[in-house]
């Protein structure tokens, strides 16, 4: 039996021809700025994202980092989504490494609200911290891969831009809210004076995200990413990776978002309270009192289907679908899912054309 792995995105293993793709680049030294490979994905990355430069870094993570050190100084607050990534999975990184104190806000569906934004922000006085930046998330990945509503992103933006706070986003999957919503990434991130996006996830390269912004952003951010010990030698074999990703691993984005789709109404089927699905992340509630997110991760596992919890929320499961996910193996899913479902006596809908007792 196949093990079918919807833990993560970023499970993914480099397909053949990103293989060959890797094992042919140009290399040279990048902490001198001299490999060839990196330069064209950070070049690529810039014309992609209509930016002046792009520094490509290890992780995700660091690039968030990065961007919350070069755009404020120890003792400023930054706003930002109480489920962000940022503020729950980054390992306190941005008051370790920056000195940064988080100001956490409610944000249904990953929207952080302009009002509440507004009376977030430190007014100027000279014994309170400073307001130094507004971090977003698109798509989110605690929100259940929810995409930015673009005009709610332009309205946020305004309003910090009118305090003169920078808007740094984590992108990590905007690559998922582009071919949702059929526009570039350049359009999406447009209001942001940082993005950070992540090769790792939906796009398939084995390591590596990439930070765009302006160039006097991007050099102060080379000199962070060497700080947080981000510097690499001969890295043009990972980002010859990138750049195959960006060139053939984008418009396929929208076959894992049918899949989800496809997962999402399985499990509304089979009675599972399931969150709205817009790109690849499927968030549902386990809804039985004995029945835990454990035991239905054992289940499912017996019947060859990897998931994982939602942010450690003890009624809520995550399925995220990816290029290594095929249709077949969704199919399997589903059956994993029934049985589960019927081992653990949650109640089945009717078959179709059978009268309820």
């Amino acid at each position: 039996m196949k093990l079918v792995d919807l833990r993560s995105d970023t499970v993914t293993r480099p397909t053949d021809g990103m293989r060959r793709a890797m094992s042919q680049a140009e290399v040279g030294d990048d902490v001198y700025g001299e490999d060839p490979t990196v330069n064209r994905l950070q070049e690529a990355a810039a014309r992609l994202f209509d930016r002046e430069a792009a520094l490509f870094v290890p992780s995700g993570m660091m690039g968030n980092q990065i961007a919350l050190a070069v755009h404020t100084r120890p003792g400023d607050e930054v706003i930002l989504d109480s489920q962000s990534h940022i503020y729950n999975f980054e390992m306190a990184t941005m008051s370790r490494f920056s000195g940064l104190l988080a100001r956490p806000l409610d944000a249904p569906r990953g929207v952080l609200p302009v009002e509440r934004v507004r009376e977030a922000i430190r007014p100027d006085a000279y014994y309170l911290s400073r307001t130094s930046l507004v971090a977003a998330e698109d798509t989110h990945n605690l929100r259940g891969g929810a995409i930015y509503p673009p005009e709610a992103f332009e309205s946020l933006a305004r309003v910090a831009h009118e305090h003169g706070i920078p808007v740094h986003l984590d992108g990590a999957r905007i690559f998922n809210a582009a071919v949702a919503l059929g526009r570039s990434v350049a359009d999406l991130t447009r209001p942001a004076d940082s993005v950070m996006f992540c090769l790792s996830k939906g796009l398939g390269a084995p390591i590596g995200s990439v930070l765009v912004g302006t160039r006097a952003f991007i050099d102060e951010a080379r000199r962070v990413r060497k700080a947080l010990g981000g510097g690499m030698r001969q890295a043009g074999i990972l980002a010859a990776a990138g750049i195959y990703a960006l060139k053939h691993h984008v418009e396929r984005l929208a076959v894992d978002h049918e899949h989800a789709r496809l997962l999402a109404s399985a499990l509304g089927e089979l009675g599972f309270g399931v969150e709205p699905v817009e790109t690849n992340i499927v968030i549902f509630t386990v809804e039985r009192k004995d029945l835990g997110v454990p035991e239905l991760q054992e289940r499912l596992r017996r019947h060859g289907v990897l998931a994982s919890p939602a942010g450690g929320n003890p009624r809520k499961m995550r399925l995220v679908t990816h290029l290594d996910v095929t249709r077949p193996d969704i199919d399997q899913a589903i059956a994993a899912l029934r049985s589960a479902a019927k081992e653990t006596q949650i109640p089945l809908p009717p078959e179709r054309g059978a009268s309820s007792p």
